[in-house]
């Protein structure tokens, strides 16, 4: 279908916080409102393959309590009645959590709501789907051998990213206007710069992460990917706070205010350090171009702009040594029986972490602690650190992660995290908050992204950043041409 302005297609795009706003004044139905979200995914679905599963019964029901809710007068949670999927690595009640793997298509339904799945109820949101993930989350597309391939609604031959592609194929698509991702290395800002969206990355400990294997050592995030910055501010602000269970959420100080040098417009008082290149080796054009025209767009306001000229150790190698060896360790107990059903991306990994050792281990570890001291000796002079989010726009379905090189420009600049998402994964390892917003469109018509990284627990100062970006060069009113 081509998408046109009918009023369902004005629904499925309308922003979060304003169908919300509707619900509560009562000239919205939050049934009608899931029921246009089921229709349209009935009809995209099949061609984005961005939904492990829809509940839509268990949804109906939800959709039905809270539209009484309304009619009784109860106090409103601020996503009360909004559709919201759920990427496949996070418990929902009832509903199985299959992690990407057929390993786990026979799981039995969860017995209880993760806790942030169950702060999103808290805020009235109506869950109606689990989204597509790699194995694991392992990689930065999203297919594997369990449930096939997650395309994108803006090139069907593009992959959405990954590896919370299936929440950002179907966001973008408007099949709900919120999804829950995770971010281990990416997951959540690569998807929202292949598909024309927001994504944010919090500050290690702000929101809790409550299942991680190694909660001291934790490098994985829970953040929204949406069409627009209020939208993820609202969400992250939902499922923000202390856990019991997560150290760094326990002893987190919660989130700074807003700075008052952004409190306007006028951003004469900040001061933005630009990094063109991370571990990779070349940017595309077409990315730079749009970069350089957000850069401009903050400067015209009254910023300071200066490109970081110092030498950063970005530790691709150190970062693979803990991502790989930790799949190699994790997943060895499911070898002997489902080898032959597992990714080969995941089996790669394994097999390459599994040739590392204690020493190279424990150098990875320190070499974090020197990336996170380098990154806040940048924030003494800079408020903000601008990036690309990726190198290039997004690879096509048919990408091999573990072995194809990522060509830019022409050019083969390495493996995924060497030459396309190497601005990412630095910054799960320091714990600063991270936000990619679009940044234009590619010379092939597929969305660019720039990525705003602040300083710890400063996650209201980027979302503002980000909302004078949307401002300035607004993204929200383009669609995907086709499903």
């Amino acid at each position: 279908m081509i998408y046109g302005r009918s009023m369902s297609t004005d629904l499925l795009f309308t922003p979060a916080v304003k169908a919300a706003a509707l619900i509560r004044a009562k000239k919205l139905s939050p049934v009608e409102y899931l029921d246009t979200v089921l229709k349209a995914s009935e009809t995209a679905n099949p061609k984005l393959n961005c939904f492990r599963e829809v509940f839509a019964d268990a949804a109906r029901k939800d959709a039905k309590k809270a539209e009484e809710a309304v009619m009784r007068g109860d106090a409103l949670g601020p996503l009360h009645g909004v559709p919201i999927s759920v990427k496949d690595l996070v418990d929902v009640q009832g509903v199985p959590t299959r992690h990407g793997s057929a390993i786990f298509d026979g799981n039995p339904p969860a017995a209880a709501d993760d806790l942030i799945v169950r702060r999103l109820r808290e805020a009235g949101a109506t869950l109606f789907a689990k989204a597509t993930t790699p194995e694991f989350g392992v990689k930065g597309l999203t297919d594997g051998p369990s449930f096939g391939v997650t395309r994108n609604p803006w090139n069907l031959e593009r992959t959405p990213g990954g590896s919370s592609g299936g929440g950002a194929s179907a966001v973008a698509a408007g099949l709900g206007p919120i999804s829950l991702g995770t971010d281990g290395a990416g997951s959540v800002r690569g998807p929202a710069s292949c598909s024309g969206l927001v994504g944010l990355k919090p500050t290690l400990g702000v929101v809790p992460y409550d299942t991680t294997r190694d909660a001291f050592g934790n490098n994985i995030y829970a953040g929204p990917l949406s069409r627009t910055i209020t939208d993820a501010a609202v969400f992250h602000s939902v499922i923000a706070g202390p856990s019991e269970k997560d150290p760094w959420a326990l002893s987190s100080a919660g989130q700074r205010p807003l700075s008052p040098k952004l409190s306007g417009e006028d951003l004469s008082g900040v001061r933005i350090g630009y990094i063109e290149l991370c571990a990779n080796p070349r940017i595309a054009a077409d990315v730079r171009t749009n970069t350089r025209a957000c850069l401009d767009a903050w400067s015209a306001m009254g910023a300071t702009v200066e490109e970081v000229t110092e030498k950063i150790d970005w530790i691709e190698y150190e970062g693979r040594v803990l991502y790989q060896a930790g799949f190699a360790v994790t997943c060895a107990q499911y070898l002997a029986k489902w080898q032959n059903q597992m990714d080969p991306v995941t089996l790669a990994f394994m097999q390459r972490g599994d040739k590392f050792t204690l020493a190279d281990f424990r150098n990875a570890q320190f070499a974090r602690t020197v990336l996170f001291r380098k990154i806040q000796t940048l924030f003494e002079r800079y408020d903000f650190i601008v990036t690309p989010t990726n190198s290039r726009t997004a690879l096509d379905v048919t990408h091999d992660a573990a072995n194809d090189e990522v060509i830019v420009d022409g050019v083969k600049c390495g493996i995924t995290r060497q030459g396309w998402t190497s601005y990412q994964y630095p910054f799960n390892l320091t714990g600063h908050p991270a936000l990619a917003v679009p940044s234009g469109f590619g010379t092939d018509r597929m969305p660019t992204s720039v990525q705003i990284v602040g300083k710890w627990q400063a996650e209201t100062d980027v979302l503002r950043l980000g909302a004078l970006l949307e401002r300035a060069r607004p993204w929200a009113q383009h669609l995907p041409p086709a499903v």
